[in-house]
């Protein structure tokens, strides 16, 4: 996923309980090379193909001024892609070892959808991990008990052999990729470039990616935010995207009323899907100066 990268970054690699995370930042000019820089951690949203990249029309905004982190989640992209049935606590435990390993300070996060949703989790259990957190769509997916990512039913889904065809025909091809991306993910299907096809392509065709993918899709990461939200004491902001599927801005007006007193604004970024951080990042850097 090299290749997808911005110029002057590269990869490094972490070591996690579940095996070797690896992460993108800054390497050579002209971006500063300072450890002592504060650090930003940019994670990544959930779903076929799902990696780093999502971030990366976005984080070299702040490679002058902060030490981008911008990791691959085990399971996805370039990291480690353990055979297992992947629980939430997988990623509450590597994402906290993560922050743990590379920040010696407290963290501003920037996140989306459901990894924004184990990120406040985790500020919960964690506070002095946590600087501030601005969050893309956060949701537990499973929100006031409504589900809301799965498109297929379980009896299907957990069909052996069938599973495998279900990730080979929706993640595995160009075709299904640029269409997921067009139709589920994006407002504007014509901001779709061949890039970003390629990027998500070639992280679902690293060997095992499908198990974390299944996991995701079968639900087993989902949870109620709601349930978890008012505890969240570290400053925080939503942005949401006015046309984003599966977790409408209804939802996320919803979810922001439980604590009014930890989420400090909510922005509704127009004419934008599920990731406006890819499909128009020009705005979301905008908005983020506001605060970063």
């Amino acid at each position: 996923m090299l290749k997808f990268q911005p110029p002057a970054f590269g990869c490094k690699v972490m070591k996690t309980s579940l095996g070797s995370m690896v992460y993108y930042t800054q390497i050579s000019e002209p971006w500063n090379i300072v450890e002592k820089l504060p650090p930003l951690l940019f994670l990544h949203n959930f779903g076929g193909g799902a990696s780093a990249y999502e971030w990366s029309k976005v984080y070299p905004a702040y490679a002058i001024k902060y030490r981008i982190l911008a990791p691959d989640l085990i399971g996805w992209g370039e990291s480690d892609h353990p055979v297992r049935d992947y629980q939430i606590q997988d990623y509450l435990t590597t994402i906290s070892e993560f922050i743990h390993q590379t920040c010696y300070q407290p963290v501003t996060v920037i996140a989306s959808s459901l990894t924004a949703g184990f990120t406040i989790r985790l500020a919960i259990t964690e506070p002095d991990l946590f600087q501030s957190l601005f969050l893309v769509s956060p949701s537990g997916f499973d929100d006031f008990g409504q589900g809301a990512g799965r498109r297929l039913p379980l009896s299907v889904i957990n069909i052996p052999f069938v599973d495998n065809l279900i990730y080979a025909f929706g993640a595995e091809n160009e075709v299904a990729v640029s269409n997921f991306l067009q139709s589920f993910l994006f407002s504007q299907p014509e901001r779709v470039t061949q890039e970003m096809v390629e990027a998500y392509l070639s992280s679902a065709q690293r060997p095992n990616a499908k198990f974390s993918a299944l996991a995701f899709l079968r639900g087993d990461l989902y949870f109620d935010l709601s349930l978890y939200i008012q505890q969240l004491k570290i400053p925080t902001v939503f942005f949401w995207g006015e046309e984003a599927q599966f977790t409408n801005i209804k939802l996320g007006q919803r979810l922001a009323s439980l604590n009014k007193n930890a989420i400090r604004d909510f922005k509704v970024i127009a004419h934008s899907g599920m990731l406006p951080h890819l499909e128009i990042p020009e705005v979301l850097i905008g908005l983020l100066y506001k605060y970063l």
